[in-house]
């Protein structure tokens, strides 16, 4: 997708240089050195050149080969990978902050539909079957019932789990990790902390340290199966170190585990609006007000918006509405809902249908 936008931009094949280094083509004992001569080599006398480089964390100290490029070629350097070998946290110590994070996200409903253009089904109905069968592309690409589509998102997931997270990691007791991984997608969306995971599975007669199960969330967020959403004291502002929720890189990987029913709705939709933010640039958190809490708070640059999410509004919304009416300030307010007779604008609150806050352009 980059090579084809810089064609697009009138950038010459010859300055765009590709390499993928899983390719059969490239030796198991490359080094980093090997690498810097090879792409010098390949940049030698053409100008302003663009690398594409994927898979990158296959080739031992490369880092080293890209501090070299940036200092002395005449370059952009696009670095791309797939598992948590190569992390923005670990990238940060590599290139001495001098490169650009660029987090891909599953598909948003937006992207959905234009996967699904020529279908002549309504928005609404692309909508259910996005909730449902969620953001994954091969996925959408495809025409699948809901048994096969989870059976690819569950490949999809184990893949994941076995390769760059209980490998990669070392973890023996993989009984006791896929257990707590199982609690965290049961209680998607809601409250907990390392220690109730802990004293939960005692009650199971299991035994985990509090510090083991902290390793597990981080590696999972490592390997981008959870994030975070830390909660944010709207009176004290300031951020609460205690009681994170969890959100899925993709409803999904909760459905092609559990199975999926309606009673999951309501973690869901919280899962679809959380994921959008994040892909707009928003830092999401959980918003406290005294005792009140507000579903989710966006902030980008001077920008901040409050949301709340629900299936449908009750007859007494004063969870959704009277919470936001008490924040003391003129920033956007949402309730988003899955009814469309619920919506309408309420003391300044906006009401709005799920699909249309996921299509805005802006909020």
């Amino acid at each position: 997708m980059l090579a084809d936008e810089l064609r697009n931009r009138g950038i010459p094949d010859e300055r765009i240089i590709q390499k993928r280094y899983t390719e059969m083509d490239i030796p198991d004992d490359i080094s980093a050195k090997d690498m810097y001569n090879e792409l010098t080599d390949c940049i030698r006398g053409k100008g302003h050149c663009y690398l594409l480089l994927d898979e990158i964390q296959e080739v031992r100290g490369w880092e080293k080969c890209v501090n070299s490029l940036l200092e002395g070629q005449d370059a952009d350097i696009y670095v791309t990978g797939s598992n948590s070998r190569l992390m923005s946290s670990e990238l940060s110590t590599y290139l001495t902050g001098r490169f650009v994070s660029v987090p891909v996200f599953t598909l948003s409903f937006r992207e959905y539909l234009d996967f699904k253009k020529g279908d002549s089904r309504p928005e609404k109905e692309l909508l259910e079957e996005y909730i449902r069968f969620g953001g994954f592309p091969v996925i959408a690409l495809g025409s699948y019932d809901e048994q096969n589509a989870y059976q690819i998102v569950n490949g999809i997931y184990h893949t994941v789990i076995s390769r760059d997270i209980v490998k990669h990691h070392r973890i023996n007791r993989q009984d006791l990790f896929d257990r707590v991984v199982k609690y965290i997608l049961e209680n998607m969306g809601k409250t907990f902390s390392a220690n109730s995971i802990s004293k939960f599975l005692k009650s199971e007669h299991r035994t985990v340290s509090v510090e083991s199960i902290y390793n597990y969330l981080h590696w999972l967020e490592q390997a981008f199966i959870i994030y975070p959403c830390r909660r944010y004291d709207i009176q004290g502002k300031s951020l609460l170190k205690t009681q994170e929720k969890y959100y899925l890189a993709d409803v999904t990987l909760k459905y092609c585990l559990l199975g999926y029913n309606r009673k999951m709705l309501d973690g869901a939709l919280e899962n679809i609006v959380f994921l959008e933010m994040k892909r707009r640039g928003y830092d999401v958190c959980i918003g406290k007000n005294g005792t009140k809490e507000i579903d989710f708070i966006g902030v980008r640059r001077d920008e901040k918006v409050y949301v709340q999410v629900c299936v449908q509004l009750p007859e007494n919304s004063d969870r959704e509405i009277g919470n936001l009416m008490e924040i003391p300030d003129h920033y956007p307010k949402y309730v988003v809902t899955l009814n469309g007779m619920d919506t309408g604008i309420e003391n300044g609150i906006k009401i709005v249908h799920l699909a249309d806050f996921l299509l805005a352009e802006v909020w």
